[in-house]
């Protein structure tokens, strides 16, 4: 008797004909009529998935890595239907050619038999063309009532983080809501994406997956639209290639559900990251290693960021290069260096950068409602677990694991709602002075390099104008 292998596939739920078990029970049968062995090693199930790309079906592959094995395995592969091997005909002849001439596995679809002459050559092809035109049409018109829905104002994606999905609607999650509301506050005040990461981390607030922020992720937040109650997406429905939604492609429509930061936050933490993105542009990125001043010097006339012109050894307004700007700042590097160390130099012997500070007030609000929203959740978890001990669900060890993890975490989030407050202009100055004391430390190190000595500028320098007319630098100090 010959050994046959069976490959199953369902690409949702709700395919009850297709189902694994109807499917099995199907090809078990016809196994049996036609005196095949059918061992339970040899069966392979892909549950929930599309049979568009091969690679992305994991019982498949492992199926032909067994079937090339030496000697076969078996004789034969049973499908239900052709269309559960493949949907794209250029998979389906690859694999079945491979399998046909190389393996001498045949493949076998139980419901659309085929006889032995040549024409059922013809009749599989055409079997397969038809389930080819049925995915490429059903995934359109599965695109079409996306859009349809999307231009509705309907929701086509997952809630991102500080909502949740209810009824069909996105709805604020408060507790994360909070913790939105306080990167927006925390970036526009000055702090940079990868701060604010570290600052999430530390907090223990970890994203909707679970995992640790990092500056994308930040970044993400603060580039999307959804929390001013509005929708995007891709008209293409490609969301993946365009992890911003900056493409020309992207639409916007209002949604139905609440905001959770207004427009003015949103607008401002826009316009920050677009200074950000100027500041690291491509044009700054052709300075060298040693471009100490890399990204921090400004144009008195247009505001423009001043980049390296590596001919000269020197910096030009970027606008004036390209022709938008009258007034050229060109600058060698050799000169201002030594200018702009010796200014922060006098700054700090007179005590006189506090002049050039934009006093504001520090953004606690905002942390104090995320720290009390965490503190809240975990009191209810507190409350969950000595109802679960009561109940008799945890035993009594099981209720002293969880209640000392739980209140540890109360603790240290007290800890830091304690820490919160609202600093003096004196706490300011002194946060300010010893930034500033670190950072000349090493700039005047001469084994440091032009990198690290830029991150020491940028901790306690927001940018540089060079006012070329008068030949003076102003430097506007930066407070956290």
């Amino acid at each position: 008797m010959k050994t046959a292998a069976a490959y199953i596939r369902v690409s949702t739920d709700d395919q009850i004909e297709y189902s694994p078990d109807s499917q099995l029970k199907a090809i078990r049968k016809y196994a049996k009529e036609h005196e095949l062995i059918l061992p339970e090693d040899y069966i392979y199930v892909d549950e929930g998935i599309s049979g568009r790309k091969a690679e992305k079906r994991p019982a498949f592959q492992q199926m032909i890595g067994t079937a090339k094995l030496k000697p076969k395995p078996f004789d034969v592969i049973l499908l239900w239907k052709f269309s559960r091997f493949a949907r794209n005909r250029e998979d389906s002849i690859v694999y079945k050619s491979m399998l046909r001439k190389q393996c001498g596995i045949d493949v076998i679809s139980i419901s659309e038999q085929l006889g032995e002459d040549k024409t059922s050559i013809l009749i599989e092809a055409l079997i397969e063309a038809m389930d080819e035109y049925y995915s490429l049409n059903l995934a359109e018109e599965v695109k079409r009532g996306m859009n349809e829905k999307f231009s509705r104002g309907g929701v086509v994606s997952q809630p991102p983080f500080g909502y949740r999905m209810e009824n069909g609607i996105f709805v604020p999650d408060e507790t994360n809501a909070q913790v939105v509301r306080m990167i927006f506050s925390d970036y526009i005040s000055g702090m940079g994406a990868r701060q604010i990461a570290s600052k999430l981390n530390d907090m223990g607030i970890r994203t909707i997956k679970g995992n640790k922020f990092d500056n994308r992720s930040v970044e993400y937040i603060l580039t999307n639209v959804t929390y001013l109650g509005k929708l995007r997406r891709n008209k293409n429905g490609r969301d993946a290639l365009d992890r911003f939604h900056e493409s020309k492609d992207t639409i916007i429509v209002d949604g139905h559900h609440e905001p959770i930061i207004d427009s003015q936050t949103y607008a401002a933490a826009q316009s920050k990251r677009q200074e950000t993105k100027k500041a690291y542009g491509k044009y700054s990125r052709q300075a060298p290693a040693e471009f100490m001043l890399k990204g921090m010097v400004r144009c008195s006339n247009c505001g423009a960021t001043l980049v390296y012109q590596k001919a000269t050894q020197s910096l030009q307004c970027h606008n004036y290069a390209r022709g938008t700007c009258n007034v050229s700042h060109g600058v060698l590097l050799k000169k201002l260096n030594p200018t702009v160390i010796e200014k922060i130099r006098q700054d700090f012997r007179d005590m006189s950068f506090m002049s050039s500070v934009d006093i504001k007030p520090a953004p606690t609000d905002d942390k104090s409602k995320a720290i009390n929203a965490m503190l809240e959740k975990e009191q209810k978890k507190l409350e969950r677990i000595r109802e679960a001990y009561e109940a008799g669900v945890d035993s009594l060890q099981e209720y002293k694991i969880n209640k000392e993890k739980i209140s540890s975490r109360i603790k240290e989030l007290t800890s830091q709602l304690n820490a919160v407050s609202t600093r003096t202009l004196a706490e300011i100055q002194q946060d300010l002075y010893q930034r500033i004391e670190s950072g000349l430390a090493i700039i005047d190190d001469p084994q440091t390099g032009g990198p690290v000595k830029n991150m020491a500028i940028r901790s306690f320098i927001e940018h540089i104008t060079y006012v070329k007319p008068r030949g003076v630098i102003e430097i506007h100090y930066k407070i956290l």
